[in-house]
């Protein structure tokens, strides 16, 4: 299988920026299922990356829908040390304004059972998860997106809703009255699947409207959101070309690459079954 260093999941637009070569289109099967979508892998500035469309292209997944495991699960398989995550979310705070990007360094989950963990079945793991983001690819989208000269936020709270509908007004003003920042309905699933895998992972959450909170939500239009949208994914692909150079060239020496190393809690023997399965992250703990 073909290997990546660096993983990016978005759009479908982040994997057509300017000075990506050698692409080529890849299906990774996993234990879990089928990821989003196929895997557009390329290289961009002499480093493998490997992009995938969340909701699948033509947007067609919701968020309950998406297959967290498998998308993860298979960055892994390619080989991905660092992921970075770009996605739209809505403003809890008047000081995230439309067009702004927010690195969030906090995640608060108001999601309903969705599955956010690949133990079970035998094996148990409790990872520390207190810092739900890796620092050092944090501090890089922060610098990246400052030296291009969009406004950022560094640090902040991604509330995590299931949607897919929007908030009632009830809900955003309680939200804001928590403290919370930003909201979306996926990332939180995200960073906690890549710590469980080792991968480094951090967010650029890009800011395309407040919520209906405030009080000129209703005269938000289509197109205006997509207005902003399309500025976000440009800005968003400068960002990444300049972040993936940067981590390429710096040593990975966080400790995402051994968050398993003391949260493996099953002694004794795994199932055969459980541990062929789970291999690709937990195979340097237990053996093959």
């Amino acid at each position: 299988m073909e290997k990546a260093q660096i993983g990016i999941i978005g759009g479908s637009g982040l994997y057509q920026m300017e000075g990506l070569t050698d692409v080529r289109e890849v299906g990774v099967e996993t234990p879990f299922g089928k990821p989003s979508d196929n895997f557009i892998l390329g290289t961009l500035d002499g480093v493998r990356v490997a992009f995938l469309a969340r909701h699948g292209r033509g947007h067609r997944i919701t968020p309950t829908e998406l297959n967290f495991r498998a998308n993860i699960y298979a960055m892994k398989l390619l080989g991905v040390e660092r992921i970075i995550s770009a996605s739209a979310v809505g403003s809890l705070q008047e000081q995230y304004a439309p067009t702004d990007i927010v690195i969030p360094d906090q995640f608060f989950d108001r999601t309903r059972g969705r599955v956010s963990t690949f133990f079970g079945e035998g094996v148990v793991a409790h990872i520390t998860f207190s810092h739900p983001v890796c620092g050092a690819v944090w501090k890089v989208l922060g610098d990246e997106t400052e030296a291009i000269g969009v406004k950022v936020h560094r640090g902040g709270t991604y509330l995590n809703m299931e949607g897919p509908a929007f908030s009632t007004l009830a809900e955003s003003r309680l939200y804001r009255s928590w403290g919370m920042d930003v909201i979306g309905m996926t990332n939180l699933q995200e960073a906690k699947l890549a710590r469980e895998a080792e991968i480094c992972y951090a967010t650029m959450a890009l800011v395309t409207d407040y919520d209906c909170w405030h009080p000129d939500h209703d005269a938000v239009t289509v197109e205006m959101v997509i207005e902003y949208l399309n500025k976000n994914s440009t800005n968003a692909q400068k960002i990444i070309r300049s972040a993936v150079g940067k981590l390429a060239a710096a040593p990975r020496e966080c400790k995402c690459g051994s968050a398993l190393k003391h949260a493996i809690l099953t002694h004794g023997e795994i199932p055969a079954e459980t541990k062929k399965k789970l291999s690709a992250i937990i195979g340097k703990y237990v053996g093959e």
